[in-house]
């Protein structure tokens, strides 16, 4: 049984809240039962200078924690003067899947910065960032349209992330916390809506984890991805 009471497949509530933030050109807020974090989109009209002059345009992303998203706080980066190599990882991490999925010849010199902030953290944070991120990226696309910037929405594609793990030996997918540090091993699964393998990451947390328990948390991210894919469309009227 997992502490949950949840099925071995099952994902926890999951609910977008878009145009969450006022100012942004595109923003959701997103929740994966009690992990939440908002995704902003913004429109800068440069790229970064090594990008000049070659008509296209950039996609990156910025994320953090709020100090109290955990049960102890944590104090914010910026007093510390320097970001931590795993918030530098996530965005990294987030920057790329993003970018898998863009067109950036269809940009046109735009630049759009994603910054993830995480409200409350129960787990997962990366994957509910990238999938909030496509969220509030497409929202600002389809802004640009809509006013005459680019003539369509240059993404080829969604994009979803989503964890699994062994949990008391069993496959189980959307790791919640109390799942995460008790875990065997725990992967992270990014994935277009097409099926196609953007990164995937995976770490065995007791001792090596076999091709089988593989090919199961494998196939348990396809079935996570194919729904969130979905609830995006849904919730974004494709």
């Amino acid at each position: 049984m997992r502490p949950s009471g949840r099925g071995f497949d099952e994902l926890r509530s999951i609910t977008f809240d878009l145009h969450y933030s006022k100012h942004a050109e595109g923003s959701a807020m997103v929740k994966f039962g009690e992990t939440h974090v908002l995704c902003t989109a913004s429109v800068e009209k440069r790229v970064p200078p090594w990008m000049r002059d070659t008509g296209k345009g950039w996609v990156t992303a910025e994320y953090g924690m709020l100090p109290r998203a955990t049960n102890t706080r944590t104090n914010r980066e910026a007093t510390r003067g320097k970001q931590s190599g795993r918030t530098q990882e996530i965005q990294r991490l987030i920057g790329r899947s993003l970018r898998a999925v863009t067109d950036l010849s269809g940009m046109a010199n735009i630049q759009i910065k994603l910054d993830c902030d995480v409200i409350q953290a129960d787990g997962g944070t990366r994957t509910a960032s990238i999938t909030g991120a496509y969220l509030a990226l497409y929202l600002a696309l389809d802004g640009l349209v809509k006013i005459g910037v680019l003539e369509t929405v240059p993404l080829i594609d969604q994009v979803a992330a989503i964890s699994c793990g062994l949990y008391n030996g069993e496959a189980v997918l959307d790791l919640d916390y109390a799942e995460d540090s008790n875990a065997q091993a725990d992967a992270n699964f990014v994935l277009t809506g097409n099926g196609g393998i953007v990164e995937i990451q995976g770490t065995a947390e007791d001792k090596p984890f076999s091709q089988q328990d593989f090919d199961a948390l494998m196939s348990l991210s396809r079935k996570g991805i194919e729904q969130l894919t979905a609830l995006q469309r849904q919730v974004l009227g494709l």
